[in-house]
């Protein structure tokens, strides 16, 4: 693999991934682009004892162009126009957010009053350009552009960990209009937090409280025992409906060996991730017949506290409950964070299967 660094006309980091050693990344960036955005603000929801970003620079951002690759910003750029991505084609790109809502490039930030404190979003937001085929998705990517990707992510959750002040790293993908992608072009993220996230707190607090080993390791072996959730395994890894699942179709996708994150996984897990999760996802468009809406999301150990208690594994779901139907979250969900599910974790499950490989 060769790793090319470079940077945009308003100095954002730029890096290709290619397979190829002689790959080309001299091309410059020859848009005038406006001066990168200063950092969101933080502010403390003393309520829940939770951070909240406030980025109103983001409500300027590119939604959704309807002029197919003419348009899209995440295409390779071409003799008449220039794109994010200078080069004419590309193999995986990573860049930093030009809307981001975690940066550091600090502005200055005033005291909002009452009990709530202010302090800059710090952090880093990057894209994660899977292809440079625009009509294409994760689940058509062959095993070893999946590689190439993997390699990716696990290159930036190392170095996005060495920031000062970052706290976590999230790599994720949302895909499908229903989700509310402002891109169609098969993409993905990498958030680096300035904390640790609230679900990953109540996840390790609960590991921290199981005192029989490891309650991610737990889980994963009892799911493989029982059999009646799992959609798909080989040697490295499983993939299963969680019996407690939120979403309609949810399917969590662990390693056999416990790792804090997707830099720890070795070559071969890795390459035994690619085939399995690719199926699971065709899979689920399988299951209507209709491209399914889907939100695919790392969870990785913090950086500084608690990596032992970690598991790195993946966590995927859809809101489409039925053909025609979607999961809203409405007043439970949203306000309450008290989930129903419409869908039995266990039909999920037999559902997905009759749909592997098919």
């Amino acid at each position: 693999m060769k790793r090319t660094i470079t940077h945009l006309a308003d100095g954002r980091e730029l890096i290709y991934f290619d397979r190829c050693d002689d790959a080309d990344r001299s091309a410059i960036d020859r848009r005038a682009l406006e001066p990168r955005p200063v950092a969101s603000e933080l502010r403390y929801d003393p309520l829940t004892e939770e951070w909240i970003a406030i980025a109103g620079h983001r409500q300027t951002r590119t939604f959704l162009p309807t002029g197919g690759t003419a348009e899209c910003p995440l295409c390779p750029s071409s003799e008449t126009r220039s794109s994010e991505i200078p080069s004419y084609d590309y193999d995986v790109v990573v860049f930093e957010n030009r809307f981001p809502s975690f940066s550091t490039n600090f502005g200055t930030y005033e005291d909002p009053g009452g009990l709530s404190e202010v302090r800059p979003a710090a952090g880093r937001c990057e894209v994660v350009c899977f292809t440079s085929d625009h009509d294409s998705s994760f689940s058509k990517l062959s095993d070893s552009q999946v590689e190439l990707v993997m390699e990716a992510w696990a290159d930036r959750t190392a170095e996005l960990s060495q920031i000062e002040g970052v706290e976590q790293v999230f790599c994720f993908e949302n895909r499908g209009a229903e989700i509310g992608i402002t891109l169609a072009h098969p993409h993905g993220q990498i958030y680096a937090y300035p904390y640790v996230t609230p679900r990953t707190k109540l996840q390790l607090g609960a590991a921290r409280r199981y005192t029989k080993g490891n309650l991610f390791a737990d889980v994963l072996a009892a799911e493989r025992e029982a059999g009646v959730r799992v959609v798909a395994a080989n040697e490295l890894w499983t993939a299963f409906v969680p019996a407690a699942a939120r979403w309609p179709f949810e399917v969590h996708v662990y390693p056999h060996r416990q790792v804090p994150d997707l830099a720890a996984l070795t070559e071969a897990e890795r390459a035994a991730f690619a085939p399995l999760y690719t199926s699971v996802l065709r899979a689920f468009d399988g299951l209507f017949g209709v491209v399914m809406p889907y939100i695919a999301a790392w969870h990785q150990a913090p950086v500084r506290v608690d990596r032992e208690l970690g598991y790195l594994h993946l966590e995927l779901f859809s809101i489409r409950r039925a053909a025609n139907k979607l999961k809203y979250l409405a007043g439970s969900e949203s306000a309450m964070g008290a989930f129903v599910n419409d869908v039995l974790p266990e039909e999920a499950a037999r559902l997905i299967r009759s749909q592997i490989d098919h």
